[in-house]
């Protein structure tokens, strides 16, 4: 079995390129849910969902979450009662977040929704929330705290951020069969996530860092950052900020404690003997995934980094 840690946009790209060189069924995918929040009364797991979409071939493509396609007419009703909608969820989208909403409220756990929604798009990857227990990533700015998404999606990552915190971390279990499923892979790949908080998110939950210290399997990632730069999101904004060095030997000093090998693109190859030095073994490829061929080429890579 190999476990991948998954965030969103980038991880979902890559599980695309490993579902295609290992079959679905030996696919563990532990989620974040850092980013989840209710909207319109509504339990939202973007990430997840993400993932979810975009193996089962269904995800708008220019945007990177969402049904292909989907209306928003939901949306321009409810700015006609004077809503603020800045995060957008199409009107496909918002049965998943019907269901998922449903299925919480009659005390059903988001793992076992989650597989309920994986298993009727479709897939036969298992997709597991890190944890069932409320766990949300918060952001602090000079003059305020806020959710992730308030940042992210509404203020567009413009605010300076000083700290990241995960509301929920110090109570939040890991989900059923996660521990299991660290302890027993074959193998296992750190998604090209943000460290920070999505990845990070994953990691807060207690006892998911320390079973990946103590698992025998070799534990692979792939670096989000490239040439100082992240491919999507604010994860080079936010390592800056915390005094992480925005690069792949930032991203390696963030999981050396338990990490075995950093795959880094061709262009930041100059850092791999920094890598090396860290006791991270570093490998150099093309990480942009720009078509299938580069996905399927980076999961080829870095499964045969796992030696199994």
């Amino acid at each position: 079995m190999i476990v991948t840690l998954a965030g969103g946009v980038g991880a979902a790209r890559f599980l695309e390129g490993l579902i295609r060189v290992i079959p679905q069924n030996h696919i563990t995918i532990i989620g974040n849910v850092g980013d989840d929040a209710e909207f319109y009364g509504l339990h939202v797991s973007p990430d997840l969902d993400i993932v979810s979409y975009t193996l089962a071939g269904l995800v708008d493509p220019k945007k990177g979450w969402g049904f292909r396609s989907d209306t928003f007419h939901c949306q321009k009703v409810l700015q006609t009662y004077h809503y603020r909608t800045w995060f957008n969820i199409g009107d496909r989208d918002l049965a998943t977040h019907l269901y998922r909403t449903e299925q919480l409220r009659r005390r059903k756990k988001l793992s076992t929704a989650t597989g309920n929604i994986v298993s009727s798009l479709g897939l036969n990857v298992t997709l597991l929330p890190s944890s069932d227990d409320p766990l949300q990533t918060y952001v602090c700015s000079a003059s305020r705290v806020m959710h992730f998404q308030e940042y992210m999606v509404k203020l567009q990552t413009k605010p300076k951020i000083r700290r990241v915190f995960f509301k929920g971390a110090e109570a939040a279990k890991p989900a059923p069969k996660v521990i299991q499923s660290l302890t027993n892979a074959d193998g296992i790949i750190i998604s090209p996530s943000n460290p920070i908080v999505s990845i990070g998110a994953i990691l807060a939950v207690k006892g998911i860092r320390s079973a990946l210290k103590k698992t025998k399997a070799r534990i692979v990632a792939i670096s989000p950052i490239v040439g100082g730069k992240t491919v999507k999101g604010p994860a080079d904004k936010l390592m800056k900020s915390l005094g992480i060095e925005p690069s792949a030997v930032g991203v390696a000093t963030t999981y050396r404690d338990f990490l075995d090998t950093l795959i880094i693109d061709k262009v930041d190859r100059k850092l791999a003997p920094q890598i090396k030095s860290l006791g991270v073994k570093p490998v150099v490829t093309q990480t942009i995934m720009k078509t299938m061929k580069d996905k399927v080429q980076l999961a080829r890579l870095a499964v045969s980094e796992l030696n199994i």
